[in-house]
Order: C-alpha cells, then structure tokens, then sequence
C-alpha cells in the first residue's frame, strides 16, 4: 500500500485535556499486530477526537491509516448524506446500502495489484475508484448468500493486502448488518499486521464478550494472540473541565466556582463544553447561566424523537422535577403505572437521554435538561409542575418546601408557592441557618403575597437578616412595605428598628441607619416601652462617624430611664447589652459594673454580639486581659450558632485584637481571606482592609499598596468604633514621615482630628495623637502640638482608658523636643521610658518600641549616651514581630548619625528575576519618581536606590526609567 490521501484538518483545543495518559498507552498497543482497540463512552465525549489524534500519531511514525464512521439510519431519508463534524470529508450516501462506512474508506487506498487476490474482483463493483488495480471480477454467483460471502471474503483479503495499516470505524452502535459481519470476521481473525480501532456508544462500562450489549455489535472475542485494548471514556472531571474552558478561552485559568457550574451544565462533556464556551465567550463574567447552544438542543431532541411516547412523558416529568427522582415519583408526574414507567426508562436509559444512580433518574447534564424542558409544550408545563407539587408532598420525609413551592409558582399558584417559601424560611430560620432564612423570606416576598402576608413575612425577614450576611435587597425589600404603610405601630417601628441595624452593620449607611433608629422610638413607644429602651440603647453606642458622645449619653440615659418598665426578659438583656456597649466604648469606669449586670440567661446570638463588642472595646481602651476573655466567649457562642454575620463580626475583632497585640505570624493571609469573603458587610470589610494594609506597611514595606488598602478601609466604613479611621490615619502619617513630608503628614491627619473633636472620642485616639503631635512638630506647628496634647489630656480625664493615656504619656515625651537641646538626663528620659513601659504592660509591642526609636533618636540628635543601644532596642523588638518597614527606618536612623549597622547574611538571590525590594523601586520609578523620592517612602538610602534601578533595568530588558511600567506587569 502506499500513502493515504490527508485528513482535511479542523480547529481542535490545543491538547486533549484529561485524555493524554490514556492516548499514551493506546500508542504502544497499536504498534502491536495485530491489535483491536475499542473506546466507548457517551456521546459528546471526545471518542472521535480521541481516535483523531491517535491516527494523527500512528501516521506521523509512518503507518497508513483509514477512518469510516457508521451513520444513523434515517428511515425519511434512506440516502441522505450526512455531515460529519469530526472528519468533514464529503460522505456517501448511507443508509440501506452494505458495507458503507467500510466502501468509504478503503475507497482511499491504493493497494498493489500484485498484493490481491483473484476474490478482491468481486469488489469491483463496490469500489470503481479501484477497478485499475483490482483483479477481474469473477463470474455472478447462483446462489445471492455466496455472492454476499463472497464480497465479505474480498473485503476481508483487501484489508489484509494493505499490510500493515490501522483501520478505524466509528459509531458501531450504527452499523449495517454487512459491516458489523465484516467486522466480526476481522476480529476472529485479523491479518498480521492490522490494526483495528472501533468506537460505540456506551452508557456504562464495557463488557468483553457480550454479543450486541451497549452498542457492540457483535461479541468481542479475537484470538488470545491479539493485543486488546478496551477503554471506556468517562466525562471530564470539575477539574478537567475547568482546564478545558482555560484552553478554550485562552485564559491562564478560570475560577474553581466557575468551573464546578461548567461542570453542573454540562457533565464535563468535551463536546457540549466547547458548544457552550463557543456562544459565550465572556462566560467567566456577566450572565450567571449559560444560553443553550442550538447544537445541544438539536441532540437532545433527536434522542426525545426516537423514544416512544410513553418514555418521552418519563422524560418531560424528568426535565419538570429537575432533580434525581425515583421511578415512583417520574411515574406520578407522568401519569404513568409503575411497570409502564419502568419500561419507559429503560428506553430512555438506552438512548442515553437519562443517567440512573443510586435508586434514581436524571439527566446527564444541566443544559439537556434545558433543552427536554424545552421541548415540552407550553400548555403541559403548568399540568405536569401542579402533578410535581402535589407528589411531592405526598413523599415521606422532610418535605422540600423550596421545590415545592417553585412547581406552585410554575403553575401558576401564588399563594400555594408563597406559603411554602414562609415555611421553608421558618425551618430554617429555626435551625439557626439564618442566610438561608433571609433568602426564603425575601423569595416570598418577591412572590407577590397578599398585604397580610406581605406584613408578616416583612417581620420576620427584618428580624432573620441581623444575624445573615445580607446585600441591599432587605433593606430594599423593608423600605418597599414600610411605604405600603399598611403596617400598625408595632410591626412599622419594630421593622424601622431593625432596618435601621441593618443599615448600620451592614449596608455602610451610618448617620442614616441612626436616623432610621430614632424615627421607630416614637412607634414603639405606643406599643412597647421595651422595644423603644432597646431601640435608645442601640443608638446610644457612639461613633466616630456618628453624633457627639453627649448625645449618645443622653440617649442613654432615656433607655436607662424606661428599663424599669420592660419585663419582656428578651428586651431587658437586649437594652443591658447595648448599655454595656455603650459605655465600655465611651470609657465610661461604670462600665465593668454593667457588664457584670448582664444576665446569664441571654440566647447565643446575643452571647456572640455583646462579647464581641465589648472585646473590641477592651482592645480599643487598652484592656487586653478582659479583650480575651470576651473574645473567648464570643468564640465560643458563634461556633454554636449559624450566624454568618456575627462569625464574619467575631473574626473580624479578634484579627484587630491580633494586630494590636503584635501576634502578627499568619495575620496577612487570614487578613486577605477576611478582605475577600466579607465585601457584602462594609465595617467588617473595612477592619480587614485595614489590618491587609497595616501589615503590608509594616512587614512588607509595600506603601503604595498599603496606602491603596488603607484609603479602602476608610472609604468603607460605615460608623467606625474607634478603629479603622484613626489607626489608617497613623499609619499614613508615619508614611509621610518617613519620606520627610511633614506637612503631607499633618495634612493626612486633620481630617481625622475634626471627627475626634465633633464627636469627643478622645478615648479612641490612643493610635493617633503620638504620630500627629510627631508630624506637628516636625512642620514647625509646636503650639498646636501643645493644644493637642492638652486636648487629649481634658478628653480622657475620669475616662476608663489606659491605651489612651499610653498615648498622652507618649505625646508629652515628644513634646520635650521642642523644649531645647536635652542631655539625655532629666525629664525627657522619664517620660519617654514611663511611655514605653505602659505600653509594653498593655501588650502593644509596637507602640513600646515606637517610642524607644524616638527616644533613641532623641538621643542621637542630641549627641547623648545611650540612643544607639535604645534603637538597638527597638529594632529588636520590630524584628520579634516582623515588623520589617519599621526596622528598615531605625537603621535609616542610625546610619544618618554616623552610626554603623552589622548585616546579617543576606537571603538567596532572585536570578534574573526582580526581588521584592526591587520591585516595589522600579514600580515608584515608573511612575515618576525621582531616586531621592523613592529613598524617602521606602525608607532606604539613596544610593541603595540607585543599585536597585540599575539592577531592575537590567532584569527588564530596558534602557530608561519611562520603559518600566511596560515590562513590569501587574
């Protein structure tokens, strides 16, 4: 034989994801002779792609190969040719005619005429391409069956003629009776040097030796000399067919979500993932289903055609109950007897339109259920989904009210799905899973309730969703009843009340969530004196955000006021709370007092909230034992309880108290996650944005991106208990500082100091006064040091607040620096070391070692003893918490006094690669910066800079600071 003609090529995905190790052994089997490889596996599956791609191989090592495929007989259209994707050479006509996908092929070839038989003659009327080179054809047989045997014994001599060759055949469950004869005959006795590759449709794994079973045929049974392979393609995994959709979309990778739902709708079938990424190409983005690719349609409704009518109810019942289902329930949506249903599945098993599994039926991907639903008739859909309502509510067990409910809604019933979706939300809201609760409530809502309904479910909705991490839909959804204003007092104050909470924790709506707070007292007076005490005691908690702290204690003192009268056990531990709160976070000494007033009996999402409040508030003040053990308490009640917000709320104090404390090992990585997974709760959002960008200050010395994540945390927060603003201002200030930009540091501080000064919150400053009264006096504002200073002093007097008197300590020791020159002895080193001391006792590192570095500094500007070993000091305490940025600054300091800095080893190299250091350099040199520019903000020298530049220029390939931003990336 000599050369086969060449395949005319289709786009094909760069690789076969999930198949090479299989391809790879079937290489070996093949170079075997002779051989018989068999794949099977479900339509769409990549059989014809993997044949393709192991013919490719097997010629490239030089051995001719032929492909024929089997066609689907169309009884319409007995001689209509049909299109074949995979190899797009013109077929022949199919059907009826013998041996056809076999004539296709060999038709191809070109034997030696001396290689052939006399027999092969009998084929010349089957293959007139080859008639030059066949022998002549022999007399007409007598008898039609040796005729037939006849051209079967020739084609079989034909094929053993062309030595050594690999002949592949497709899609055997098609087969004519001739060519599956033929076939047969080749198996049991296959020329020496064949290779046979033949490919069906299977449903389930193959079963050597089983005569006409799942596609085959006839019965797999060649010689023990024969090399067999059988393999069985199974769907891609999440996995593979996440790598698939990359490929596709030329994309590095796509989201683990997305592929999971890729996966969902396509049952990780090469073919329809293709189909379904070749329509949507934004599939990563946008839209949250696919549309249904007309190609899969197609499929799907050519299989629905070939079943009988009963199969083809099992099948509409099957796409309306969406879900696995047993026979009994397919039977009661379809109308159908057992036995007939059982019947009915069989065939649709058998044409592959339905999988089963464990007891039940369903289809094989999402979006053929799509396309079944699809085609059943419009007028049927509301029958069949009213049929699914009610047997599912005959099944035993619990009963799944969502489902239920949206078979009402299909049918057309309202009230019938509204109903089902309160109860569904109760039960869930009783077994604590209070996002699932708030997304029923709010379904029911959207179902269009009656006005009393709509009242109650609104209720229930308002009170559920504290405890969930909620978008804008509830308070969307209460706003839109609250307007109905068919609500009483009660109901309209209680829901005004808790949209006002949720406005508040959740929404970023500060100011207007306290208003809302404030307009439901009136109401809930009239109705209920405790829910109008807890409604004052929740808008006494001040802010920084928020009204003056007077303000906060009057209202207060109006909840204090009306507690006497509540005896609703529920609302007094409530407004306790609150007050508790409240006064721990004003510093008011009482406020241990009040916390121990706290009842024992209070229920596990109040456990979690109050002791979370008041950890943040210990750690804010300065309490450090007291912030743990609260913090242990509302650990232990929110690992009780499946409240997304209060985890999101417990986690988000204790990675604050974590910062402060310097416990810094492992805090970035559980800080991004934080960052990530709580975008939908502003506050909580807007603490992990900070602790991201303190940490990428400190330890990584990234200004630009902490300065980036610092601006986030300020812009997100809502109300801010003392935190976010006042501790990104400092830090901000420092920034400055470091880069000798005295004036930009006070100018980022101002901002800050109107909202402590507008609201009285002294007692939140402890992280912002000592870097403000530093940038003050380096700008040469000394007098408004001093007015700050004695501000804080007046604002912390009678306050319960060590961490704020820390700070006065620390700013009176700065303050000294604008008395004249010191010798080191005297009143400065007093106050500088009682500073540093009462740091360390509240178990801040960082600030005990801030105020050594300045003391230190003080020192060496003042040419005293002593100001080398107290940097000494304070980088060793930066280093004990990786407070890399820090340490950097101190040697700074050291090496602008004349003093020498040891090196430890250096870590390895970066290669040709740029080293962290060097990037953040060449990244601030592309944006303009000059090299004095960059020392100052990343706190190095000037000429450690110029290294830096020079070796990121080489690294890059470029020639000038303005090519940087191009080669640098992201």
């Amino acid at each position: 034989m000599n050369a086969d003609p060449p395949i005319p090529p289709i786009p094909l995905p760069a690789a076969l994801t999930g198949r090479s190790a299989l391809l790879d052994g079937l290489g070996p089997v093949l170079g075997r002779r002779p051989s018989v490889v068999v794949i099977t596996g479900e339509a769409g599956v990549g059989k014809s792609r993997l044949v393709r791609e192991l013919l490719t191989r097997t010629r490239s090592s030089g051995t001719p190969t032929l492909a024929a495929r089997c066609r689907e007989p169309d009884a319409s259209l007995p001689y209509a040719p049909l299109p074949d994707a995979a190899f797009p050479y013109a077929p022949l006509p199919y059907a009826p005619i013998p041996y056809a996908p076999l004539i296709e092929a060999l038709s191809r070839c070109r034997p030696r005429p001396e290689d052939l038989p006399p027999v092969t003659g009998a084929l010349r009327g089957l293959l007139p391409e080859l008639a030059d080179l066949l022998p002549p054809a022999p007399p007409p047989a007598d008898d039609p069956l040796a005729g037939q045997h006849r051209v079967l014994r020739a084609l079989c001599a034909l094929t053993a003629s062309l030595g050594r060759v690999v002949l592949a055949v497709e899609d055997l469950q098609w087969a004519d009776g001739s060519t599956a004869a033929f076939l047969h005959a080749i198996v049991a006795d296959p020329p020496p040097e064949l290779g046979l590759v033949l490919t069906a449709r299977r449903h389930a794994l193959p079963h050597t030796g089983t005569e006409g079973g799942d596609g085959l045929p006839f019965p797999l049974r060649p010689p023990a000399h024969v090399v067999v392979a059988e393999r069985h393609l199974a769907p891609l995994s999440v996995a593979e067919t996440g790598s698939m959709a990359a490929g596709l979309l030329g994309a590095r990778a796509v989201p683990e979500e997305f592929a999971e739902r890729l996966h969902r709708w396509t049952g990780g079938l090469p073919y329809v993932v293709e189909e379904v990424l070749r329509e949507w190409p934004d599939s990563t983005t946008g839209q949250p289903e696919p549309p249904l690719p007309a190609s899969v349609r197609r499929v799907v409704v050519e299989r629905l055609r070939h079943l009988p009518s009963d199969a083809r109810r099992v099948v509409a019942a099957a796409a309306v109950l969406g879900d696995p289902a047993p026979v009994h329930l397919l039977g009661a949506v379809a109308g159908l007897a057992e036995q007939e249903t059982r019947r009915a599945l069989a065939a649709a098993l058998k044409e592959g339109v339905v999988r089963a599994g464990d007891g039940t039926y369903a289809f094989p991907y999402e979006l053929a259920r799509r396309a079944a639903y699809e085609a059943v008739a419009e007028p049927e859909r509301p029958v069949l989904h009213l049929r699914a309502a009610r047997a599912l509510n005959r099944c035993t067990g619990p009963l799944p009210l969502v489902r239920v409910a949206e078979h009402y809604r299909c049918a057309g019933l309202r009230t019938q799905a509204v109903r089902c979706l309160e109860a569904a939300a109760d039960r869930a809201a009783r077994d604590g899973d209070a996002g699932t609760a708030t997304d029923r409530y709010l379904d029911a809502l959207r179902g269009g309730p009656s006005a009393v309904v709509r009242d109650r479910v609104a209720l229930k909705l308002a009170r559920v969703a504290l405890n969930a991490r909620t978008g804008p839909q509830v308070p969307a959804a209460l706003r839109e009843v609250l307007d109905r204003s068919s609500l009483g007092p009660g109901p309209s104050g209680e829901i005004r009340l808790l949209l006002g909470l949720l406005l508040r924790n959740q929404s970023g709506s500060g100011l207007e969530a306290l208003e809302e707070i404030a307009r439901a007292v009136p109401d809930l007076l009239a109705v209920s004196t405790g829910q109008a005490a807890r409604a004052l005691a929740i808008i006494a908690i001040p802010s920084l955000k928020g009204w003056p702290v007077g303000e906060h204690r009057r209202l207060l003192a109006e909840a204090e006021r009306l507690l006497p009268q509540v005896d609703e056990e529920d609302l007094r531990s409530a407004v306790l709370a609150n007050r508790a709160t409240a006064l721990a976070l004003m510093g008011d000494p009482s406020a241990w007092d009040a916390v121990a007033d706290l009842p024992e009996a209070i229920t596990v999402e109040a456990a979690a909230r109050v002791h979370a409040n008041l950890a943040g508030a210990a750690t804010a003040l300065g309490h450090p034992e007291r912030a743990r053990a609260f913090q242990d308490r509302a650990w232990q009640a929110v690992r009780t309880n499946q409240a997304p917000y209060l985890e999101a709320f417990v986690e988000t104090t204790d990675m604050l108290a974590a910062f402060t404390s310097g416990r810094w090992a492992g805090l970035l990585e559980r800080a991004e996650r934080a960052e990530e997974q709580y975008q939908d709760v502003p506050d909580f959002h807007a603490e992990a944005l900070l602790v991201c960008g303190l940490l990428r200050l400190h330890t990584k010395g990234q200004t630009d991106v902490a300065r980036r994540l610092l601006d986030r945390a300020v812009g997100t927060t809502a109300l801010d208990t003392g935190i976010v603003l006042t501790s990104a201002a400092a830090a901000v200030v420092r920034v400055h500082l470091a880069a000798d930009r005295p004036a930009q540091a006070v100018q980022a501080v101002e901002g800050v100091l109107h909202h402590v000064r507008r609201t009285g919150a002294w007692v939140w400053a402890s992280a912002l006064a000592p870097p403000a009264v530093q940038a003050l006096i380096r700008d040469g504002r000394d007098g408004e040091a001093h007015r700050l200073v004695a501000e804080l002093a007046d604002g912390i007097a009678r306050r319960d607040a060590p961490a704020a008197r820390a700070a006065l300590l620390t700013c009176r020791a700065l303050l000294t620096a604008t008395d004249g020159p010191q010798t080191g002895a005297g009143g400065s080193d007093a106050q500088h070391a009682a500073a540093a001391d009462a740091w360390a006792a509240l178990e801040r590192p960082y600030e005990a070692a801030y105020v050594r570095e300045a003391w230190g500094l003080r020192l060496l500007a003042a040419g005293a003893a002593g100001g080398r070993t107290l940097l000494h000091e304070a980088i060793a305490a930066y280093q004990d918490i990786d407070a890399v940025w820090d340490v950097l600054r101190c040697q700074r300091g050291l090496r602008e006094h004349g003093q020498v800095t040891v090196r430890r080893p250096g870590a390895l190299g970066y290669g040709d690669h740029l080293s962290p250091r060097e990037r953040a350099v060449a990244r601030l040199a592309s944006l303009g910066l000059s090299n004095r520019e960059i020392a100052r903000e990343l706190v190095l020298s000037h000429r450690t800079v110029e290294h830096h530049v020079a070796r990121a220029l080489r690294k890059l390939g470029v020639s000038s600071r303005t090519e940087i931003g191009s080669q640098l990336g992201p």
